[in-house]
């Protein structure tokens, strides 16, 4: 196998980073711990936390960042090796798993799970490494091949991954094949089998019935030239930049939907109680995901320019604002998947994590409620195994205030004053080109998602695919 190149991070002796300094107010922010009555069962974590302020940025998990693309000089020998093994044909949402783990935003892991990682990861949401430790694993990435595939694969020990095109993506060595247990993966990322889970008919139902783990070698960095790749920075890029700018914290906060004045209120308030206990330079990691969303979700490059519009209005602050793209596809699997979500961003440097109602939820697709509880994410985040070196930061209720005309933290003792704004409704007033109170988001923001469906009602799609330039 090429040699990988493995990026290493001096060790800390301190466990875990970042927690020592006492706070001086109690509530001033609810960091690695959430304010949750206690379990009998399941004993808080992190009860008693104070918080030490350090420079560095929180190791990896694993202690080391794996990067799987072949070094430069090996390429041309790898793609010749590539020629003359079986092919394994991989799906638009393969690719986006292999760019994830290309990058090591699943650091540790290797490659597509083999199957004791992949029970490991359905039945604990973590795995073991080889010195006894636990990082977190929530979702299996793992690639999926029919009958077919599986015979032309015979008892070779290697496979080529090629694109749609036929173009050779990666090598998959000292390969395991082993039955897809559809049913089994999907009630236990989902918690139920009901037909009409978005990812799961994407990726899961259709697919093949065996799966196919090994060791990857990626033969060069993964590209879409779509206009945005220049977003897409790996973990070691962000931890660059993140270094380069002095971040002595790093808060992350991912999104799939337009950023509007309650996140910047959020985002802004969060820097404000770091400054607070002490951090000199807190950076903010504006995270869109990138991968794959279901149909009425506002596509990537729509939420990219809209991203844009908001910095460039000076919502947000570009000089202590990183917007990158995550390349995960989105599962919509509630508490199970926000764990995945938490887990890469140590991988990219962050150290406080912000989560906020039904994180990675959805309506339940066949009756007519949520398919979560709203609290469980968090609540699930403050325990899972393998984060314990993550700050978890619950949100605050942000709605517009009536009195004041902009978006402020909700007072239940003066209810009657805030609007509450749903997404649904968001939507609908773009659609129908009607604007939104003043201040509930930017002027430029607004315009971008008032364009874009403008631009469905246009073309009479559902959701526009063509891109449009950021």
């Amino acid at each position: 196998m090429a040699s990988m190149s493995t990026t290493a991070f001096p060790k800390t002796t301190t466990t875990p980073p970042f927690l020592s300094h006492p706070l001086a107010k109690p509530d001033s922010l609810i960091a690695a711990t959430v304010s949750f009555p206690r379990s009998r069962t399941l004993p808080r974590r992190r009860a008693t936390t104070t918080l030490r302020v350090r420079s560095a940025l929180i190791q990896p998990d694993g202690g080391k960042l794996v990067e799987l693309v072949v070094p430069e000089p090996r390429r041309r020998e790898k793609k010749h090796e590539a020629a003359d093994l079986p092919r394994v044909k991989l799906t638009e949402v393969d690719l986006q798993w292999t760019h994830v783990l290309s990058e090591g935003w699943a650091s540790p892991l290797r490659g597509f799970m083999r199957e004791s990682e992949f029970l490991q990861t359905l039945h604990f949401n973590s795995l073991r490494l080889d010195d006894g430790s636990v990082v977190n694993m929530s979702v299996p990435i793992v690639l999926a091949i029919d009958d077919e595939q599986k015979a032309l694969v015979g008892g070779s020990k290697s496979v080529a991954l090629v694109d749609a095109d036929d173009n050779p993506i990666a090598i998959l060595s000292d390969i395991e094949i082993y039955k897809h247990p559809k049913e089994e993966r999907i009630a236990r990322t989902w918690g139920t089998t009901a037909p009409g889970l978005p990812y799961a008919e994407e990726a899961i139902t259709n697919a093949g019935n065996w799966l196919i783990g090994g060791d990857l070698e990626v033969l060069e960095p993964v590209k879409y030239n779509d206009g945005l790749d220049r977003f897409r920075l790996s973990p070691f890029e962000l931890r660059k930049e993140l270094e380069k700018r002095g971040a002595d914290a790093v808060f992350a906060f991912q999104l799939r939907n337009p950023v509007h004045n309650g996140h910047a209120l959020l985002m802004t308030d969060t820097r404000r109680r770091l400054l607070e206990m002490g951090y000199k330079n807190p950076i903010l990691l504006l995270h869109p995901l990138g991968g794959f969303t279901k149909a009425d979700d506002v596509p990537l490059s729509w939420r990219m320019k809209q991203h844009e519009k908001v910095l460039e209005d000076g919502v947000l602050d570009p000089e202590t604002t990183v917007v990158s793209i995550f390349p995960s596809p989105m599962l919509y699997a509630g508490p199970t998947e926000v764990q995945w979500h938490a887990k890469a961003r140590i991988n990219a440097g962050a150290n406080f994590y912000i989560v906020g109602r039904d994180p990675a939820g959805m309506g339940h697709p066949v009756e007519k409620r949520d398919l979560y509880d709203a609290d469980h994410g968090k609540k699930v985040l403050s325990m899972a195994p393998g984060l314990e070196r993550l700050n978890i930061l619950p949100f605050r209720v942000a709605a517009y205030d009536k009195t004041q005309g902009k978006m402020a933290f909700f007072d239940p003792s003066r209810a009657q004053d805030f609007l509450f704004i749903s997404g649904t409704r968001m939507r609908g007033l773009a659609k129908n080109k009607e604007s939104p109170p003043d201040g509930f988001m930017c002027p430029g923001g607004w315009k971008v998602l008032v364009d874009y469906y403008d631009s469905l009602s246009l073309t009479g799609n559902t959701r526009l695919p063509e891109k449009v330039p950021v």
